[in-house]
């Protein structure tokens, strides 16, 4: 909308400047200075329509991370077959390889890596021994229970208030049972993948609600868009590439499919099996 207004205004001030007389060099190189004040506004615009892109930690990137970043489905999965062995990545070096990727996409996306401060910054070997165990990641069995966590214990963590603690309790008690699986907290508004990821630092669902899983190779439309975020046209996109590719191979091969909502497929998996 802005360029289009810039662009009128320049139109009006071509008929202003305009006049047919021996003054038409002068007119000219008004027009040439107003041009050039429109382009810089044009630009200016442009570089703040771009997405912007924030420190993160790569030992998180989820798949739908990772394709924003850039990476092939293959680097996804060499660094999520990495992480769970509970092998961490501790330099932009040790990410690539890793997940074999190329030394244009590292150039890019490593300036935005952070890591924990004991990993980039550590002073003193006893130093760095005391941080790492004081902050080193929470196993499953030390987490607290995000089914039962209260809206008090979620403001602990940095980025989750009064009103995002209550969204977190009110998407939990949605379902009766609560969450199947952390990755469920992308449905919840405002909170960003950053967030979630300190959340899954301290929370785990330990008490995960019964789900009958339904089979992909063998599902109906109707029993599709049961599925979070999957309605009927999605439902016949994703069994006309069931049928071409003679069922499907593996629950990501979902990402292939016309429209399908890739940012949601940790969810969407949830209530899936292939057999």
């Amino acid at each position: 909308m802005l360029i289009l207004f810039l662009q009128g205004i320049y139109f009006l001030a071509t008929a202003f400047f305009w006049v047919p007389s021996k003054d038409l060099s002068i007119n000219k190189a008004e027009l040439a200075r107003f041009q050039k004040e429109i382009d810089t506004l044009k630009w200016a615009e442009i570089a703040l329509r771009k997405p912007k892109t924030y420190p993160f930690n790569p030992n998180y990137i989820s798949d739908f991370k990772g394709a924003a970043l850039g990476m092939t489905n293959e680097e996804i999965d060499r660094l999520l077959a990495f992480r769970k062995q509970n092998k961490w990545i501790n330099s932009a070096q040790q990410f690539q390889e890793v997940t074999k990727i190329s030394d244009s996409l590292l150039n890019a996306i490593s300036p935005y890596f952070k890591f924990p401060d004991w990993v980039t910054h550590p002073t003193k070997k006893e130093y760095a021994a005391t941080y790492t165990f004081n902050n080193a990641p929470k196993s499953f069995q030390q987490k607290q229970d995000l089914n039962t966590a209260t809206a008090q214990q979620l403001q602990k963590i940095n980025g989750v208030g009064a009103v995002l603690s209550e969204r977190i309790l009110k998407l939990r008690n949605k379902f009766s049972g609560g969450f199947i699986d952390v990755a469920q907290l992308q449905d919840v508004y405002g909170l960003t993948p950053e967030v979630i990821e300190r959340i899954s630092a301290e929370f785990a669902v330990k008490t995960p609600r019964n789900v009958q899983k339904i089979l992909l190779n063998r599902a109906s439309v109707d029993e599709l868009v049961t599925i979070q975020h999957i309605d009927y046209n999605l439902a016949h996109q994703i069994i006309e590439q069931r049928q071409l590719r003679d069922g499907f191979k593996s629950l990501d091969e979902l990402k292939k499919v016309k429209d399908f909502p890739v940012n949601k497929i940790d969810i969407i998996k949830l209530y899936l099996s292939l057999d």
